[in-house]
């Protein structure tokens, strides 16, 4: 076989790739604009409108625009959804105020809401294991109220996984965590649950008897 024959299959594939999949790719135009406030689009439309205009009936102009008027109602619509710091905030804190039949109750319902198959387990160190897409992930929510998280919560649930053979771990905590905490996350492919996207999931939960701060 010539050697050079994996190099040039793998060329071309790399040129043969769909060009849309770079336009919706992280440096596209619609990546950009939709994760910048909304009406930066309104505005990148409204100057294309002004510069079609001189060439083409006013009509094509407007047509023009349908795509960064779309992209301005999704990048509101996205936007509408995330908490402010100070909403956020007051979420942790009625968090905390929770006993844990009822934080563990809010937690399944968000786990379920993004799409996992829910277990609970007792006598472990996780308290749920999670199932999706043929993946087992263990997720650790019990020390939820702990002020500031240290590696050793960490380095346990890392072992369960281990023990379980599962292919993730989520800890969850309503609280701050060290920076060798957060470090050894990042080392062990630990997804940390916490702050504002532990706010925003449950804000998006919606409890039923208790309901939190929006």
């Amino acid at each position: 076989m010539n050697p050079s024959t994996p190099a040039r299959a793998h060329a071309w594939r790399i040129s043969s790739r769909r060009p849309d999949m770079e336009l919706f790719g992280k440096r596209s135009l619609f990546f950009a604009l939709s994760r910048a406030p909304w009406w930066l689009s309104l505005l990148v439309a409204a100057a294309l409108f002004m510069l079609v205009r001189q060439f083409m009936p006013d009509y094509a102009a407007l047509a023009s625009t349908l795509p960064l008027l779309g992209i301005s109602a999704y990048a509101g619509w996205r936007q509408s959804r995330v908490l402010s710091p100070n909403r956020a905030a007051e979420t942790l804190a009625d968090l905390r105020a929770l006993s844990w039949q009822e934080f563990a109750a809010m937690m399944e319902a968000a786990f379920r809401s993004e799409g996992y198959a829910v277990v609970s387990l007792e006598r472990s160190v996780a308290d749920f294991q999670l199932s999706k897409g043929g993946r087992v992930a263990l997720a650790s929510c019990r020390r939820w109220k702990v002020a500031q998280t240290g590696i050793d919560a960490l380095r346990e649930l890392s072992l369960a996984r281990e023990k379980a053979q599962a292919q993730e771990c989520i800890y969850v905590a309503a609280g701050e965590l060290s920076q060798n905490a957060r470090q050894f996350a990042a080392e062990n492919n630990i997804r940390l649950l916490c702050d504002a996207e532990l706010a925003q999931l449950l804000a998006r939960t919606k409890p039923g008897k208790r309901n939190l701060r929006q």
